[in-house]
């Protein structure tokens, strides 16, 4: 891949924006891409946590095993965002699987020399800890949801975080793009997949949603809202 096609793809990154020339060259020396194809694995669980990876087209699930071999998905990825930080943290192995839902670019760079290269840029190091503090947040009102809401108050928390996070505001719609299955959607929110088909086709009925394979369409927000309260 053409170092200007790399160069690219890194400055388009909120994280390393307002690089100068010299710490952009940098950047690039220390940064490998790979393009994977659907289902390709990133990581294992307990292989050394030893790089960072941002992801720039393409979604990845993180997902964990059951011994008999059954997958939760813990998160999904989206263009923009980072995973595999807990390495930056120091963490030693990994605790979770990473793989490709799609077709994906993704940047990989060494803890090590990302530490060396946010030492010579502090200001990196504020916005690296304000978006993993940002992962932590959502997880921590991931594990809310799952101890104080009921099954429809789970789907419709998560439909709003959706929103928030990927949708954008077409007049009074919201569209996000691409929506999920519903296996994915029990999985994220501790359901049965019955049970999301079911919430889901209920908010269609009504008008307050829509949505098909490709994306979702929140044609009432306030509407949405009013079921957690």
């Amino acid at each position: 891949m053409p170092d200007k096609t790399k160069l690219w793809y890194l400055e388009n990154f909120n994280l390393f924006k307002n690089l100068n020339e010299e710490n952009k060259a940098e950047l690039m020396r220390i940064t490998s891409m790979r393009e994977l194809i659907k289902n390709d694995p990133i990581y294992f669980a307990t292989e050394p946590s030893n790089a960072i990876f941002f992801l720039k087209t393409g979604r990845v699930k993180i997902v964990k095993y059951t011994p008999d071999g059954d997958e939760s998905i813990i998160t999904l990825i989206n263009p923009g965002e980072i995973f595999g930080e807990m390495a930056y943290l120091d963490e030693k192995e990994r605790t979770d699987f990473a793989l490709t839902v799609e077709s994906a670019l993704i940047c990989a760079i060494n803890k090590n020399d990302l530490g060396d290269f946010i030492n010579k840029n502090p200001s990196l190091n504020i916005k690296l800890t304000k978006l993993i503090g940002l992962k932590l947040k959502n997880f921590s009102e991931r594990i809310e949801d799952l101890v104080f809401k009921d099954a429809n108050q789970r789907v419709i928390s998560f439909l709003l975080r959706l929103a928030d996070k990927n949708g954008k505001k077409v007049g009074e719609q919201i569209f996000v793009k691409p929506f999920l299955k519903h296996q994915d959607i029990a999985e994220l929110t501790a359901c049965s997949r019955q049970t999301v088909n079911y919430i889901l086709t209920d908010l269609r009925n009504k008008n307050i949603i829509n949505f098909d394979r490709k994306k979702l369409i929140i044609n009432n927000l306030t509407s949405l809202k009013k079921y957690l309260s």
